[in-house]
């Protein structure tokens, strides 16, 4: 199972959102089908863009709790501080994608940041 996390300033588009997922996938010379799940955080839980990037690729999008994603962010490989005052975690993309993808999940590689997305690919070893 791979998952795609992602973050995101207000009001990133559907395209925007679409474009960091398919950067993270070829990135790690993964297929666009084998994505399973968007995951983001309860904060952006709304965003038109992610909820319509989600939709477009028909995939389940999963809302991470924040306890969740707190739980996840001590195993993320970016750190930004600014995300940590705001967000509560160093990295959303990655954190959102090892807790939608479970414990034993491991990340693909450091989150990618393009325009105003970042996005972050978890598997859990079973799919790439």
């Amino acid at each position: 199972m791979i998952v795609a996390g992602v973050g995101c300033r207000t009001g990133a588009s559907a395209r925007d959102v679409e474009a960091a997922i398919a950067a993270a996938l070829d990135r790690a010379g993964v297929t666009p089908q084998a994505l399973s799940v968007i995951a983001t955080a309860v904060a952006k839980a709304r965003e038109p863009g992610i909820v319509a990037a989600a939709f477009a690729r028909g995939v389940t999008l999963v809302v991470v709790p924040q306890a969740d994603l707190e739980a996840a962010g001590a195993r993320v490989m970016t750190r930004s501080e600014r995300v940590a005052a705001l967000m509560g975690v160093p990295s959303v993309a990655e954190a959102a994608a090892l807790a939608a993808a479970g414990s034993d999940a491991q990340l693909v590689g450091p989150r990618i940041a393009l325009g105003p997305v970042t996005c972050a690919l978890a598997t859990t070893g079973d799919a790439t």
